[in-house]
């Protein structure tokens, strides 16, 4: 087995954490990031490449022109690049000048009011009973309905939604059978077909009529004579049905667990509300529920004096990369008033997230409006906490409280 210094990436073994990526290191990643990076940063697991510094993870977002994050990178069923997420630059230059706008901080301040509503309408449904399973309740309804209602759709379509998206992202956990499965990679193109179909006819209906939606933005949508055709819209669509759902429902997942085991943190946050939206960068930085990004070699290379070739699957640990301590001498402290903290949760470059502001306003309008009516909760007692590798996630998610109402 040869180790960095050697000029090639270790192999992972049967002795090596990493190459279990199991339930147990899901629900405590960060020491097992901290062994990697000091024994072997750069490691080959299954065939692919994985880095684990920060040095590394950064170079490699910053340069799509050999690591891209083309269709190749990940099979979601789609039978066209997502946009933005799966066109490099040049091209992705002209897309990001379209979608940039539409989703910038500004516009996103503004709908507030209404993340605020929808929080509070779902607490409204479990807060008597004093308890509830946070992600069935909350974690996963919410995004799903601000999704719903920023692109015009009923409500009523939640669980089509739910449907959909479960069948990309985990179409091996829906049929039962291994991602690399034909089983599940049918169900994912069938998934897929769907997805493209029902946007479709929305989208039929918006050319006859637009609305005050994102679906009727995206049509009108202009920079310098450039719009976005049928496909591109589609694929737009795609990438914030699967994306724009799953990876908030993580992170509150995610951020509530911890918050509800660990009281002195919690009560900081209901003591100084003003606190919250720092403390959602350091939980988005000390959880990272996206715990990796998925790139692909397209030329030869080296990373930290080890090759890779072209065409070889790259994992980028965005978690590792977040306590690294090249970046964050102290990133093993919880610091909800951490200032600068330059994380990667949403990933770097060119394809940082999209959404992020999004993501960030409805984190924060979760957190606030949450603790201002139970600012006291606990996971139920005898519950061992699951998380789910990778897209970390809580598969259970039991709280306890008493409220104000």
């Amino acid at each position: 087995m040869e180790t960095t210094s050697g000029g090639a990436a270790k192999e992972a073994d049967q002795d090596n954490p990493f190459s279990r990526m199991d339930p147990g290191m899901a629900a405590n990643p960060q020491p097992i990031y901290k062994v990697m990076r000091e024994a072997c940063p750069v490691l080959r697991v299954d065939g692919n490449v994985v880095l684990m510094r920060r040095e590394d993870i950064d170079h490699a977002l910053r340069h799509p022109e050999v690591f891209s994050s083309n269709m190749s990178a990940v099979e979601l069923g789609n039978v066209r690049p997502l946009i933005p997420l799966q066109i490099d630059p040049p091209n992705h230059v002209k897309y990001r000048r379209i979608l940039d706008p539409l989703f910038s901080p500004k516009r996103m301040a503004v709908l507030d009011p209404m993340v605020a509503g929808l929080v509070n309408e779902l607490i409204d449904d479990f807060v008597r009973r004093g308890e509830c399973d946070f992600a069935e309740d909350f974690a996963v309804p919410l995004p799903s309905k601000v999704f719903l209602t920023l692109l015009g759709l009923p409500l009523a379509d939640l669980d089509v939604f739910l449907t959909m998206k479960d069948g990309i992202i985990r179409p091996d956990a829906v049929k039962g059978a291994s991602r690399e499965s034909e089983v599940a990679k049918s169900y994912q193109k069938e998934v897929a077909t769907s997805i493209y179909e029902y946007f479709d006819k929305v989208l039929d209906d918006r050319e006859v009529e637009r609305r005050d939606d994102w679906l009727s933005q995206f049509l009108d949508a202009e920079v310098d004579g450039d719009r976005l055709t049928r496909e591109e819209i589609l694929d737009v669509c795609f990438l914030f049905l699967i994306a724009g759902l799953d990876t908030v429902t993580d992170s509150l997942e995610c951020f509530f667990a911890y918050l509800a085991r660990h009281p002195d943190q919690r009560q900081l946050l209901v003591d100084d509300p003003s606190v919250i939206p720092s403390a959602v960068e350091e939980l988005l930085r000390w959880e990272s529920p996206v715990s990796g990004v998925a790139r692909v070699a397209v030329q030869d290379t080296e990373v930290g004096g080890c090759p890779i070739n072209a065409g070889e699957q790259v994992a980028v640990l965005l978690g590792s990369a977040n306590t690294d301590e090249s970046e964050f001498p102290d990133g093993y402290e919880v610091n909800f008033r951490r200032d600068p903290n330059r994380h990667l949760a949403f990933g770097g470059g060119v394809h940082r997230c999209l959404g992020s502001h999004l993501a960030r306003l409805e984190l924060r309008v979760a957190m606030r409006e949450w603790h201002k009516r139970i600012p006291e909760y606990q996971v139920k007692e005898g519950v061992d906490l699951v998380y789910t590798p990778f897209m970390r996630s809580v598969e259970y998610l039991p709280l306890v409280f008493e409220t104000t109402l």
